[in-house]
């Protein structure tokens, strides 16, 4: 149960001592050696290998933060844990491999339990590990990251998968900054395994609202059922992919398995399988997907049934022939247009909510979404149907599935570098975006070969042309290339009415106006054609007399020449493109939100979460635009009426309720020695002043300005002249805090004679936790009684300017030996620190129960440091 560890991270420039009181069980596996075998040679153990087969590590961590009740970061872990222990306790279900389950106490504040645990000898044991967490109050538990393929299998028997490797590569990557104990198990023990918790949501992270009432059963059971799957796999696998050693970052560890891509399919199935393959079949679609269009172009050139880009074509040649039009071009660039105004649509919608409201995605992320798919849809319909209505083109799927597919070809070429590069797997969706748009192109492409051939299509046209057979609808398409042998005579134009204008009985000519005669051949009338495809006064006996089968049958005013196209395709390539890309990119969009959408009151800039929104709109949409010009002005025109009524709501709207809390930080900060007692509290700027105005004994004394902490950068902290603590019960009755700040915290400091070293003698009264604080950095420190171990670093090679120190009893005194760099006697100063945190009970931190009391409803308090209270005095030696 007691492990006491020193070590030291570079990143943050801090140096820690812990005294750990974590709880091991240790459940034998049949394979296992006999005896407590853990025992013998236990130094040994602590720092190689376990040379068996090795068992299965189960963590949770059963501290919580002083803000918060902790039901679901980490009371729901614990739970599954002990009902791990008790499922493989019992008769029937002893596991192959053993199995170590960790209940570690230190987590919240800077992973020090799972550290502690290194300590033991019966933590070189374990091949693989499964940490649960909490980093959001309920929902679903997702698999956030995993190290290998291999091991995600195991995951794969979950009854209900839930995740995507996104989620893995935004740690990866930096892009997600808090960490779990899985940094430490796979970074320092070297151990592969998987890392599941909650995320959702946020704003009731490490407050008082992650409690039992707002944390529901299925989320107990969703973690649990999928813990259970995966430990039973682990702990029953016959295989040798955990055997073997290598090195790890410099470390000893088990074999490091293959980088994988993992994704769940609406939490009924799950998708595993190695990054190698997926880079595989991105450049098999890169190279092969061109390939083959440019086969079927040549074929389609071959078979003289290539329309696509074609203008015109004469009989026999341009000297003996007028042309023929074919207006294979009509519709090419469309696409391109209206996909880059819907898209600056949603994009400027970004840039503006940023502007106006940018909180409003907290609390209405769905509002959001779609006020964003919305616009996109509006503006492309509304600019397709114009472009139809003024130039239909029977060419507009193909033609956009052309330009969707060099786009998402670009996108995937993108997405192959970072999977060979920097092993970045997030792309996945992309690729199969990408194959499911390259197969409704492919069907498109067939389906030209229904088409006649263009000599056999110039010719019917050339001798329909000569015999005077064309029927009104063909003459409306032609007529403007191919010139009419005969021409209507004064019988079929009654003069003084609409007959031929000028001399009486005059025959058409050359120079005779195309606009004039009859109003069956008015513009009026030649929309009216597309309709019904009929003649005024004619029967529909008469119209089927007429009627062309070569040339009749083109839906509308498009090309003539694309009645022979089959009318039910569309069907199935939009039944390639709707469920593969709406659902899964969908998919990835909820799964983001959920994840991003509160993080502004962590700092991070919101513009990005908006962007995503947008560009993720546009990936699920896109697909749409080779079949939106044959809607209907009905859904196109609900779509509108949402996106208004979804705009005002946003742009005015206030961003926060009581659902959806804005979280702020909390701490105090008291100078033991001058009796300066400063209240902070930091959140997004123009919110926390809010709540600051509804704080009795911060009105008009408070001052706001840029957060010390650099993990807070982009919120506001507003500080104040607060209410005395009375974390120390031990002062004498009736005697106010302030007047025994001093007692608080007692030091004494003395220095090496000649050497820049110093003894610290550090004291707090009811705490166990304490600081030391240094303006320049030290080289080396020690505490006295602590143990020392080769595998760490009491301090990193650039050194240090803080010592935390974690005691498991309350009120001991620290002993410090503490050694810095410099030419001569060289002076060191800074802060002695003790840290209280205790606010359970009210009146122990009177500014935090005003705070709580006098808050507005939308908002929410959380710590701002590993204390609430830090009282503090300065040394120099």
């Amino acid at each position: 149960m007691t492990s006491n560890i020193t070590f030291s991270s570079a990143a943050t420039h801090t140096s820690v001592y812990f005294e750990g009181t974590n709880i091991i069980v240790y459940i034998r596996g049949s394979e296992d050696e006999g005896g407590d075998w853990w025992k013998h040679n236990s130094s040994l153990m602590a720092s190689k290998a376990y040379s068996g087969k090795g068992g299965i590590l189960v963590n949770a961590h059963y501290d919580s933060v002083s803000t918060g009740f902790g039901a679901t970061d980490d009371g729901v872990g614990v739970i599954t844990v002990l009902q791990l222990i008790s499922y493989f306790t019992s008769p029937g279900n002893k596991p192959r491999k053993g199995i170590v389950a960790l209940l570690n106490n230190g987590e919240e504040d800077y992973l020090n339990g799972a550290r502690a645990f290194m300590r033991h000898p019966i933590a070189q044991f374990p091949h693989a590990f499964l940490n649960l967490e909490g980093a959001g109050a309920g929902g679903r538990a997702t698999l956030f990251r995993s190290t290998d393929t291999e091991v995600t299998r195991f995951y794969k028997k979950s009854k209900h998968p839930f995740g995507t490797v996104i989620s893995g590569d935004g740690f990866n990557r930096g892009l997600i900054r808090s960490q779990t104990d899985y940094v430490v198990f796979n970074g320092e023990l070297g151990l592969r395994g998987l890392d599941v918790a909650f995320m959702e949501p946020r704003a009731r992270y490490h407050t008082t609202e992650d409690d039992a009432r707002d944390t529901s059963l299925d989320s107990l059971w969703h973690m649990l059922s999928a813990a259970l799957a995966t430990v039973e796999g682990l702990s029953s696998d016959r295989s040798s992919i955990f055997e073997g050693k290598t090195s790890r970052d410099g470390k000893v560890g088990v074999n490091a398995g293959s980088d994988g891509v993992w994704f769940d399919i609406f939490g009924r199935a799950f998708a595993v399988f190695q990054l190698h393959t997926l880079f595989a079949l991105s450049v098999t679609l890169l190279v092969v997907t061109p390939l083959v269009l440019i086969a079927l172009n040549v074929v389609l050139s071959k078979t003289d049934k290539w329309y696509l880009l074609s203008r015109r074509r004469y009989l026999h040649s341009t000297d003996d022939d007028d042309p023929i039009p074919l207006n294979g071009w009509r519709g090419f660039f469309r696409y391109p247009i209206v996909f880059i105004a819907a898209t600056a649509a949603v994009v400027g919608l970004a840039f503006l909510l940023t502007k106006i409201n940018p909180d409003i995605i907290y609390s209405s992320e769905y509002a959001v979404w779609s006020m964003m798919l919305s616009a996109w849809l509006a503006v492309a319909w509304f600019l397709l149907r114009v472009a139809d209505f003024a130039r239909p083109t029977a060419l507009n799927r193909i033609y956009s599935l052309i330009w969707l597919y060099i786009g998402s070809f670009v996108i995937v070429v993108a997405v192959t570098v970072a999977e060979q590069r920097l092993q970045i797997a997030g792309g996945y969706f992309m690729v199969i975006y990408f194959a499911a748009i390259f197969a409704a192109l492919l069907v498109s492409y067939l389906e030209l070969f229904a088409l006649p051939k263009k000599s056999v299509y110039v010719r019917h046209m050339a001798e329909s042309s000569r015999q005077g057979s064309l029927t009104p609808a063909t003459r409306r398409s032609s007529i403007v290339s191919a010139r009419p042998v005969a021409a209507p005579t004064t019988d079929e134009y009654p003069r003084g009415r609409d007959g031929p204008q000028g001399d009486e009985g005059e025959d058409a000519t050359e120079t005779t106006s195309l606009l004039r005669g009859d109003r069956g051949t008015s513009f009026a009338r030649y929309r009216g054609r597309r309709s019904n495809g009929a003649t005024d006064g004619a029967t529909e006996e008469d119209e089927q007399e007429h009627r062309d089968p070569l040339l009749d049958e083109a839906f509308g005013d498009e090309q003539p020449w694309s009645g022979s196209l089959p009318r039910w395709l569309w069907v199935i390539q939009f039944l390639l493109l709707a469920p593969i890309v709406i659902v899964l990119v969908g998919q990835v969009g909820l799964l983001l939100t959920s994840a991003l959408s509160q993080t502004a009151a962590d700092g991070s800039a919101v513009f990005t979460v908006y962007i995503a929104i947008a560009i993720l709109s546009v990936l699920i949409l896109a697909p749409l635009l080779p079949f939106l010009h044959r809607f209907t002005f009905h859904i196109p025109t609900f779509l509108f009426l949402v996106f208004v009524g979804t705009l005002v709501y946003n742009l005015f709207a206030f961003p926060f309720s009581a659902n959806n809390r804005l979280k702020v930080y909390f701490v105090q900060q008291v100078d033991l020695d001058s009796g300066l007692n400063r209240v902070s509290l930091t959140g997004l700027a123009d919110y926390v002043e809010q709540i600051i105005a509804e704080i009795p004994s911060a009105h008009g004394s408070s001052v706001c300005a840029d957060p010390e902490w650099s993990n807070r950068a982009g919120l506001t902290t507003c500080s104040w002249d607060g209410l005395p603590p009375r974390v120390v019960s031990s002062l004498p009755e009736g005697v106010p805090p302030e007047k025994g700040y001093a007692k608080w915290v007692d030091y004494n400091v003395s220095r090496t004679e000649g050497k820049n070293e110093a003894t610290f003698t550090l004291f707090g009264k009811n705490t166990r936790a304490c600081r030391l604080l240094f303006n320049s950095p030290i080289s080396d420190f020690h505490v006295q009684g602590a143990a020392s171990d080769s595998r760490f670093k009491p301090v990193a090679e650039d050194g240090s300017t803080e010592i935390r120190l974690w005691s498991r009893e309350w009120e001991k005194p620290w002993t410090v030996h503490v050694s810095w760099k410099g030419e001569g006697e060289v002076g060191l100063d800074g802060k002695a620190v003790c840290l209280w945190s205790d606010a359970n009970e009210s009146g122990t931190v009177p500014a935090m129960d005003e705070i709580r009391r006098f808050m507005p409803i939308w908002s929410a308090v959380s710590k701002g440091s590993d204390g609430l209270v830090e009282g503090y005095k300065h040394f120099s030696v």
